[in-house]
């Protein structure tokens, strides 16, 4: 960060910018000497000082800035040391350019600064609200792991409890570790037979709150995943209405639903149905750059000021504007397409027709679950091939080494593909044929075969907690053999990766149902992260 450009009291700052000049070299972004306070996108008017500040010309108001600082011709002192590409190394800027590397700016004044506002970023936060439906939003560099971590803690002091689904992401379990707050899980209904989560219900969120208000116990916050990887949403509204009447606020951990605002035919938003805060992957299934996401909040019950300073602590200092500006660009490009999501949908469902009327393929749906969840993300399309006596991994290898065909997740029985907005016709026709050449490949020549036992058992239904998350990651730790482990308190994060939901999390008792489930998917070629043995020939367990 070129902290040297931003003083006020630097005579270098003062002879390229006098006070009530505009600044030639900047005259584009903001006038030097003026309040840099933009007004509120949806109010119709602006005072004289706010109305100086705002970028002037198109509606990307942070890009717009980074292309105007970029095209600049100055003799660069600050970081980053490659200097505007001048050093790039050279098999890097083969790959993506030189014009990442022109554009890979520090916190320059006209570039505004993420964690105090004033000019470009305030302007494209705003205008990302709007288009949102929040009353805040806020820019994330560091995915939406930060903003679940600082939701988390602006609304859980140490010692509070923080209700949420047992199949939440990793990213829930660090914030339980940074902020203190102690767990309460509420188990999902879990499909046996497809392996695969689904959502939580208000009255099991009513029953969870009602059992620590009758042992006195603060509740800080309930957290709900919704939509999940697989694309199953909860009842967010009728969780608010067991929330709000009792002060709590409902965070959603909506990574995988940044799209639902943008069709009616799609799922209600988490902000929408009066969630408090929500926290979208902006980088899924819209299309800002990867590591780039946006928190939004609404209502009063958490205070806004306290999630600022909890992302200054968990963001970088030295934000990429390149990620920035992605989330401007693409708010600004869904802002001019209204009808963006039209052909992906179209596309999804004839999809979806096509694969389950070939034998031996089931596609997931709501009716695979009992209970009443609202919606399900019509732009994921799940399917199995058990009933080809195929694994989930075993189908997903033959699909991507037969086929070139790669899916977004892979279970122990079924496969997972998104559709987003760069989907092409023909990519799911392939997706088809493909699907019916298992079919015609596997469907006779299995059928005469015994079915394959299905070995997996919920990972979830019965957890023992024995030391916070963050008592356990703090403890002293001893490696053991996996075998050995049984009846030990887990010391680590053991996580199939993804969908990134934990099977272990430290302060958990490792059952036997938990370590077969592990072995299970082990052998079956799943990556498991988190575990300091990647083989998970041994694991880290508590010393008590």
């Amino acid at each position: 960060m070129a902290h040297f450009l931003t003083s006020s009291s630097s005579p270098a700052f003062f002879s390229r910018c006098p006070p009530h000049r505009e600044s030639h070299r900047r005259h584009t972004v903001v006038q030097c000497g003026t309040s840099l306070s933009s007004p509120r996108i949806s109010e119709p008017e602006a005072s004289p000082a706010e109305s100086s500040a705002v970028i002037q010309g198109g509606t990307a108001p942070l890009v717009q800035a980074l292309q105007s600082t970029a095209s600049q011709d100055v003799a660069c002192f600050h970081f980053p040391g490659h200097n505007r590409g001048k050093a790039a190394p050279s098999s890097l800027s083969k790959l993506i350019g030189s014009g990442a590397f022109l554009h890979d700016l520090p916190e320059l004044p006209e570039l505004d600064d993420l964690f105090s506002p004033k000019g470009v970023i305030l302007d494209a936060q705003k205008r990302a609200a709007q288009l949102f439906g929040s009353s805040k939003t806020w820019f994330l560099v560091n995915g939406t792991t930060c903003g679940i971590q600082a939701s988390v803690m602006a609304t859980c002091s140490p010692g509070d409890y923080l209700i949420v689904p047992r199949n939440c992401h990793i990213s829930v379990i660090s914030a339980l570790v940074l902020s203190g707050a102690v767990p309460k899980y509420i188990m999902p209904e879990y499909n046996p037979a497809w392996d695969i989560a689904g959502g939580i219900t208000p009255l099991q969120v009513d029953e969870a709150v009602k059992e620590l208000e009758e042992d006195g116990k603060r509740v800080g916050a309930v957290l709900v995943t919704s939509p999940t990887y697989h694309g199953v949403c909860s009842n967010v509204q009728g969780i608010v209405s067991v929330c709000h009447p009792r002060g709590i606020p409902v965070i959603v951990d909506e990574a995988h639903g940044a799209h639902f605002r943008f069709h009616e035919s799609l799922p209600s938003t988490a902000i929408e149905q009066g969630a408090d805060l929500a926290v979208q992957s902006t980088h899924k299934v819209l299309c800002s750059l990867t590591q780039s996401s946006m928190l939004h909040a609404a209502g009063d019950l958490v205070n806004v000021d306290q999630v600022s300073q909890c992302l200054q602590v968990l963001q970088s200092s030295s934000p990429s504007y390149l990620l920035l500006s992605s989330l401007d660009a693409a708010r600004d490009h869904l802002s001019k397409n209204t009808n963006i999501f039209d052909e992906p949908l179209a596309i999804a469902s004839e999809t979806k027709d096509q694969l389950m009327v070939i034998p031996g393929i089931s596609v997931l749906d709501l009716p695979c679950f009992a209970s009443d969840f609202p919606a399900i993300d019509q732009l994921r399309i799940t399917f199995s091939a058990s009933d080809l006596q195929l694994s989930g991994y075993e189908a997903d290898d033959i699909l991507y080494e037969g086929h070139q065909i790669v899916s977004e997740l892979v279970g122990t029985r079924s496969m997972t593909f998104a559709v987003n907005l760069g989907t092409r016709v023909q990519d799911v026709e392939k997706l088809v044929q493909s699907a019916k050449h298992l079919s015609e490949k596997y469907f006779f020549a299995n059928s005469s075969k015994p079915m394959k036992e299905n070995c997996v058992c919920g990972p979830l239904d019965k957890i023992f907690v024995h030391l916070t998350p963050r008592e356990a990651f703090f403890a002293n730790k001893r490696r053991v053999r996996i075998e050995d482990s049984l009846g030990e308190i887990c010391g680590e994060l053991i996580c199939p990766y993804p969908p990134g939901i934990p099977v272990l999390i430290p302060g958990e008792v490792v059952t036997l149902d938990l370590l077969s489930y592990l072995m299970n998917v082990k052998h079956q070629g799943i990556t498991i992260s988190g575990a300091a043995d990647v083989e998970l020939n041994s694991i880290l367990v508590c010393n008590l």
